[in-house]
């Protein structure tokens, strides 16, 4: 899975990330967690519309080689924060998961409460533990 680093800077209730390697793509919100949140959607939106026209995504820079550029500046409170692409691939692959009956009835129940397959629900809790959503 690949991940750019984005750019965490902000103070009180309004912070930002920007992607330096996507131009234009950036998140927003009144915590670090809610800007990091909203910018690895947007990078996930970012790139999907890139492949949709069948244009590749630029590699993705190290943290270190955008300390060394000076893209970051940290003397100003600016840190790095590692965000990830996880694009779904449309193909859907049978998996065999072992989990705690207790678990599956929790799932299950959950799933059905929210009108969602077992599948559907463990695959939307994998992607936002991944992504980082609270």
């Amino acid at each position: 899975m690949t991940h750019y680093v984005g750019i965490l800077d902000g103070v009180d209730d309004v912070w930002g990330v920007r992607i330096p390697d996507l131009p234009g793509c950036h998140g927003g919100g009144a915590s670090p967690e809610e800007a990091i949140a909203d910018a690895t959607a947007a990078v996930r939106e970012w790139a999907e519309t890139r492949l949709a026209k069948h244009v590749s995504l630029p590699e993705a820079r190290t943290v270190a080689n955008l300390l060394r550029s000076g893209e970051i500046d940290s003397a100003a409170g600016e840190s790095a924060v590692m965000i990830p692409l996880l694009i779904d691939s449309g193909r859907p692959v049978r998996a065999n998961l072992s989990l705690d009956s207790g678990l599956l009835a929790a799932i299950d129940a959950e799933a059905s409460r929210r009108g969602l397959t077992r599948s559907a629900f463990i695959a939307s809790a994998a992607r936002e533990k991944i992504e980082g959503h609270r």
